[in-house]
């Protein structure tokens, strides 16, 4: 008996998940999108229930997400990154990816990636824009493969500036030089 009352404890303790409330006005990251600004909070009555949306506005092509709130965790809506972060942006781009890669069908590379880019980790797309850089310095990358590099490229540019207060351009260039940097200390 004593068994189960605890499980009953352990049971009605609820589980403490923290999800960001957005307001007017904030930056967030949508996956595979990029940064927009959170533009309107709306409620509207779907199925006879009333629910709350962001409606958010992509900076980089002004499409206009709508996103419930009660959903921001599943769909990945995050804070852009911190600036104190970047330099672990940098390193993912200054370690030398594993060249095993090169051996995939560009079809198996490009499902791997697409799900790294899907993941809303600007993490995972710094792997995704290294590995697809440094893929294109020693062959040709396929249509897909190009797409995935400039949407990479493009996720990159806007969050990192964004979190900088800086330009892409400069973004571009330091992001650049860890790359010439890499080759000339091999």
């Amino acid at each position: 008996m004593k068994i189960n009352d605890k499980k009953d404890k352990i049971k009605a303790e609820p589980l403490k998940i923290c999800i960001k409330k957005f307001c007017i006005g904030d930056l967030a990251v949508y996956p595979a999108h990029g940064v927009g600004r959170i533009e309107a909070i709306e409620s509207k009555v779907i199925n006879g229930e009333r629910h709350d949306f962001y409606i958010m506005k992509i900076l980089e092509n002004g499409m206009v997400i709508m996103i419930p709130t009660w959903n921001v965790q599943s769909v990945g809506l995050r804070e852009i990154i911190q600036e104190n972060e970047i330099p672990k942006i940098y390193d993912i781009m200054k370690n030398q990816r594993d060249f095993a890669l090169e051996s995939q069908t560009w079809n198996r590379r490009y499902r791997d990636y697409m799900e790294k880019i899907k993941t809303g980790s600007l993490f995972d797309v710094a792997e995704v824009f290294r590995d697809l850089y440094l893929l294109k310095l020693s062959k040709d990358l396929s249509f897909g493969e190009r797409k995935l590099y400039d949407t990479a490229q493009m996720l990159l540019l806007k969050e990192l500036s964004t979190s900088r207060h800086t330009t892409e351009d400069m973004i571009l260039s330091e992001i650049e030089s860890l790359f010439i940097q890499e080759s000339a200390a091999v």
